[in-house]
């Protein structure tokens, strides 16, 4: 499913442009194939919550409630991380399947986060754009098939 996030009219040019940014990565990567394999897909996991806490640890001085934010955002996707349940690996929680889902719902909220956090005109909304299109990226590029 597409971002839809950015439905407002009165967007700025920024919003603009943040929104061009998440919505391309998300349909170029829709038509690319599968390439993404479980195993890599779990490192990337790895990979982008731990961006998330040097991301907050860097936040920290400055802005309080973004820093807050990525490590909310990083804990969540570590969470979501270690309940899944990989091809090959232990069972656990959530299938493998089904993390698809939940992780493009994250990125959405990733896309809509620096407008909740009123920091829409801050330089480290970018931060939160970028981890929303690496999100969407490697969710659309992992070979879910793999799980079955």
């Amino acid at each position: 499913m597409p971002l839809q996030v950015f439905s407002s009219p009165n967007r700025g040019p920024q919003e603009k442009y943040d929104a061009g940014v998440l919505s391309a990565a998300d349909v170029v990567t829709r038509k690319l194939p599968d390439v993404i394999s479980s195993d890599a897909h779990l490192a990337a996991d790895c990979v982008l919550a731990l961006c998330f806490a040097l991301a907050g640890a860097a936040f920290w001085r400055r802005a309080k409630e973004p820093a807050l934010a990525a490590w909310v955002c990083g804990g969540s996707l570590l969470g979501l991380t270690l309940l899944t349940t990989y091809p090959g690996r232990r069972a656990k929680s959530i299938h493998f399947a089904r993390h698809i889902d939940i992780e493009s719902e994250m990125a959405d909220l990733l896309a809509i986060l620096p407008k909740i956090l009123r920091i829409e005109k801050h330089p480290r909304r970018h931060f939160f754009t970028l981890m929303s299109a690496t999100l969407n990226t490697v969710a659309n590029l992992t070979d879910f098939a793999e799980s079955d």
